[in-house]
């Protein structure tokens, strides 16, 4: 990579780290290219913290925060929010509750103001909380009758077995009309703290004063009570190929999902699995596996391979869309092709190819300020280093056919599959 493209990833000298008195983690980054200024960051009150009984609420809690402050209703705060053109939203996943939010450089004192009224002080109004209810349980119907969201569920209730990982972070209908507006507030007052909270801000305006503007509303901000998230048990692998099926009725579609767990973000397997995974099935027309199972065998309408890895272990899975005639033609071909991956690796030049196009697209993924907000907190969040991005061509280069071959035999086992199959 030439030396200018090599200085515009973020590194330690434009990326200003703060942790402010009360444990916040403010990242900032200038660019006066753009008049706008992106937020972006996470708390550590995920679905980790969820029961059984009342699993989604902590993505329940984290879609009411801006649902009412003691400081704005609902109205006055979409207002706020509509009168600058700014958006924020908040979500959760498993570990943490996540935001994002955008405005002009001028009104970030004003989107900062909001984010700190939905972080400290939300209201629980019983009318919007139903409103919301309402759509979770709609999406939920409609989650049931997809047949690729239900078999990746399933795919994971299989790998995941006893595990945290193999729960919904959205729940299950009946787990969400158990929720109350007291447990939201509970789950609120509990779990909502400044310690382990990362802002990561990126747009027109100087690191210092951006980290002096999220000082102002949220600095004073304490909680010596805030739990800290649990620990994850340790994940048990399959002993033996475990298929399950789940029938939807009337559907001209069956999604197949198949594979096992993956590396975390941090072993040193991440990087070779992700570059093997691109040759099985993601680069270009999905790799090995869209080769095969779509273009030269014409059994899937889409095929393609994933590798998602975080905190915790990851899953590296197949998934296909087929007819429903076709299932176990598409399957039986997908693990041939998992079983050629893993006997004999990736050829050099696959390799070549998957190195050049993880190098050549990072530029392309921080070319905006949403995009480096990302970087930002990915660096914070899996403590890469603040000059990861700096070093990353030399990360992608440094890994070999052996590297590759290593962690796909560590992970993928042709005998010890999971497979999940929603359809007709």
């Amino acid at each position: 990579m030439k030396p200018d493209n090599q200085h515009s990833l973020p590194g330690p000298d434009d990326i200003n780290r703060e942790i402010l008195s009360n444990g916040i983690t403010v990242l900032a980054r200038t660019n006066f290219n753009s008049p706008s200024v992106v937020i972006g960051g996470y708390i550590p009150c995920g679905s980790l913290f969820d029961s059984d009984e009342k699993l989604g609420l902590a993505d329940f809690t984290a879609s009411s925060l801006l649902r009412g402050s003691e400081k704005r209703n609902f109205q006055k705060i979409f207002d706020d929010l509509e009168s600058a053109g700014a958006n924020l939203s908040f979500s959760a996943g498993g570990h943490t509750a996540g935001f994002t939010g955008r405005c002009l450089s001028e009104d970030l004192p004003l989107l900062l103001e909001l984010l700190a009224d939905a972080l400290r002080c939300p209201v629980f109004p019983s009318e919007q909380v139903e409103r919301l209810r309402a759509q979770f349980l709609t999406g939920l119907a409609m989650r049931a009758e997809d047949t690729a969201e239900m078999a990746l569920l399933t795919f994971d209730q299989i790998v995941f077995e006893g595990h945290p990982y193999a729960r919904p972070d959205d729940g299950w209908p009946e787990t969400i009309h158990a929720i109350s507006c007291n447990d939201l507030e509970d789950f609120h007052h509990i779990h909502y703290g400044p310690r382990g909270l990362v802002i990561a801000v990126v747009g027109a305006l100087e690191p210092k004063a951006i980290t002096g503007q999220v000082a102002r509303v949220l600095g004073d901000w304490n909680k010596p009570s805030q739990p800290d998230l649990p620990a994850l048990p340790e994940l048990k692998p399959l002993k033996k190929e475990t298929t399950r099926k789940v029938k939807i009725s009337g559907k001209s579609q069956s999604d197949l999902v198949l594979g096992s767990y993956g590396p975390r973000r941090k072993d040193p397997e991440f990087m070779p699995a992700s570059l093997g995974n691109s040759v099985l099935g993601q680069f270009g027309t999905a790799g090995r596996i869209g080769e095969v199972v779509r273009e030269r065998s014409g059994l899937a309408y889409y095929a393609s391979s994933s590798l998602s890895a975080g905190i915790g272990p990851g899953a590296w899975d197949v998934s296909a869309g087929v007819n429903p005639a076709n299932v176990q033609k598409a399957r039986d071909l997908i693990c041939k092709e998992i079983e050629r991956f893993v006997e004999k690796g990736v050829t050099a030049d696959e390799l070549a190819d998957s190195q050049s196009n993880f190098i050549g697209r990072l530029p392309l993924s921080l070319e905006s300020n949403a995009g480096v907000v990302n970087a930002l907190l990915n660096i914070e969040r899996f403590d890469l280093g603040l000059d990861y991005y700096r070093r990353y061509p030399g990360l992608v280069k440094a890994v070999t056919s052996e590297d590759v071959l290593t962690a796909a035999v560590k992970y993928l086992h042709p005998d010890k599959l999971a497979i999940a199959i929603a359809g007709s």
